[in-house]
């Protein structure tokens, strides 16, 4: 099974960034792994990535209730920036509104809505639809 170079988790929850780690290190899910509290933080970080020519995750956990810029914002200024990668992007909400649901559906570069918490078998399907994606 091929590993991940880098995933991004975007979550302003402590709680759930050390949960989400602990569970990355134990299946082995990528090689690193960068976290910002919020949607404005990720956004100025990426870019200054693609500016600067460097390596770009492979996948994006990104949570939708943040302060400052919540996941909304980030993806629709996310989808802005000319990028010769295709990242995949989960959304990662605890929301179980429908309506969040399908709002998330309707980004192209949404791969999947998913419900918190995140078990071990759901990141080994993240893992797994990311080789089928890439390989």
């Amino acid at each position: 099974m091929s590993k991940i170079d880098i995933a991004c988790v975007i979550d302003d929850d402590p709680i759930f960034v050390f949960g989400i780690k602990k569970v990355m290190q134990l299946i082995d899910f990528c090689e690193g792994i960068l976290v910002f509290k919020n949607g404005q933080e990720a956004l100025d970080n990426l870019k200054a990535i693609i500016s600067a020519k460097e390596q770009l995750p492979d996948i994006i956990l990104l949570d939708l209730n943040m302060p400052i810029l919540d996941g909304w914002q980030f993806l629709e200024e996310f989808i802005k920036i000319p990028c010769n990668k295709k990242i995949l992007i989960y959304v990662v909400s605890s929301s179980v509104d429908p309506e969040d649901v399908l709002r998330a559906k309707s980004y192209e570069s949404v791969s999947e809505y998913i419900v918190k918490p995140i078990s071990v078998a759901k990141l080994k399907e993240v893992l797994y639809d990311f080789e089928n994606a890439t390989g």
